[in-house]
């Protein structure tokens, strides 16, 4: 598909990630005014709220623009999901009818502050990309032992928190909790010494279901896409995983960018999943391509100095699809809710660079990266950004998430001192 023209002219820049062939879902207010819906397009925003007070959009016989959150329009299902395309589409392409009647609903992003784009109903995260749990797995149970005997069969995942899910741009406080290394006696009380990220994308369920569905049924009841900080405690979640997983480690923070992709924005890039290196149970095999083609990276910048690049990597490089992962998450008839958020997992590739996250980069700490500052690091120091990046290349276009991002904070005065 070619890059779909606008009247409003920075949406056809190649490489502006905001085009029409994207029309990306958020939440903004400008100067203090209520969150409300918007739209992304080229270096502008169309204000739901005040498009449909005007009648600009109808589709529904209640408003569904007059709260601060996606979920009422995921709650409408893939029809209304449609039909709101269609006539986004048409509102903003080049030579629209009604043009002059939508101008004055378009914002400034400049001017505007983002908010979570959607609430969060649930929130579960996978460990789905093969290269990462095989890293991962060599450096505490060495190759022949890396991957857990279940892994080629099933996503594996946990069940994390909703409630510190939050939005890029906002600051992680760097958490306190129990630390043992390999040489304590005795855990003790600390603040994280290991704190690390995990490059993931996350899928947001727009359909509920109440019972076991298929991977197709999973897919189609994917509303769409964001980019997502997985933000991790190496050396909390080292003394606390066996047998149960990982908790505290997990709970301080996850961050998602601002922008919701829809799947249509995505189909042009969709891909197949790896080879299966041992066949699916029926309810969980392919059924087509399931993946797409997005590039992703990461960038590590210590306070007040320039970025480093620090990972080139792609969603393509998973072995499970977000809809096997939603499919694999109804079969106990776990109830799914629109708003629910799955994490993808760590994605990283075959080579160094490509690692989604710290540990791996490192290598455990062992092998720390210099930043383009000259600095090293083998963990997130106090004061460092980390901004996940991601894109899909289309014919003249890019489709964009916008960036998420977040700087560590020291941890706070120990909070049970007395």
């Amino acid at each position: 598909m070619p890059l779909l023209k606008s009247w409003v002219a920075s949406a056809n820049d190649a490489n502006h990630p905001f085009p029409l062939n994207n029309l990306p879902y958020g939440v903004f207010s400008v100067d203090g005014d209520d969150p409300r819906c918007g739209v992304a397009i080229g270096d502008l925003i169309l204000d739901m709220q005040t498009a449909e007070e005007a009648g600009l959009v109808q589709l529904s016989d209640a408003p569904l623009f007059d709260v601060p959150y996606w979920n009422d329009v995921m709650e409408e299902g893939p029809a209304v999901w449609a039909a709101l395309r269609e006539r986004l589409t048409a509102l903003l392409a080049e030579g629209a009818a009604e043009k002059d009647k939508v101008k004055p609903h378009l914002v400034a992003q400049a001017d505007a502050e983002l908010h979570m784009p959607f609430a969060v109903s649930e929130y579960t995260d996978f460990y789905a990309g093969k290269n990462h749990a095989f890293n991962v797995g060599t450096m505490f149970r060495g190759p022949e032992n890396a991957l857990p005997p279940n892994w080629l069969h099933i996503p594996i995942g946990y069940n994390g928190r909703a409630s510190s899910v939050v939005v890029s741009g906002t600051d992680v406080r760097r958490p306190w909790g129990q630390l043992k290394g390999a040489n304590d006696d005795k855990p003790r009380w600390a603040p994280c010494a290991r704190f690390d990220i995990e490059l993931e994308m996350g899928a947001i369920v727009g359909t509920p279901s109440d019972g076991p569905i298929t991977v197709q049924e999973a897919d189609d009841h994917i509303f769409g896409y964001v980019l997502l900080n997985d933000w991790s405690a190496r050396d909390i979640q080292a003394w606390e995983y066996q047998p149960l997983g990982p908790f505290q480690a997990k709970a301080a923070a996850t961050s998602i960018s601002p922008w919701i992709v829809t799947k249509p924005a995505l189909e042009p890039f969709r891909c197949s999943t790896p080879e299966r290196e041992v066949e699916l149970l029926e309810h969980l095999k392919d059924c087509g391509p399931m993946l797409y083609d997005i590039d992703l990276e990461v960038t590590m910048a210590p306070t007040g100095r320039e970025a480093t690049t620090i990972v080139r990597t792609n969603y393509k490089e998973m072995y499970y699809s977000a809809a096997q992962q939603l499919a694999h998450h109804t079969t106990s008839g776990c109830p799914m809710n629109a708003g629910d958020l799955l994490g993808s997992g760590t994605i990283s590739g075959p080579v160094k660079e490509s690692r989604g996250s710290l540990l791996e980069l490192s290598w455990g700490g062992k092998e720390p990266l210099t930043l383009d500052t000259g600095e090293e690091r083998s963990f997130i120091a106090d004061g460092d950004t980390l901004t996940l990046k991601g894109a899909a290349k289309g014919d003249g276009y890019t489709i964009g998430f916008g960036d998420c991002t977040g700087t560590v904070l020291p941890a706070l005065e120990d909070p049970y001192a007395r």
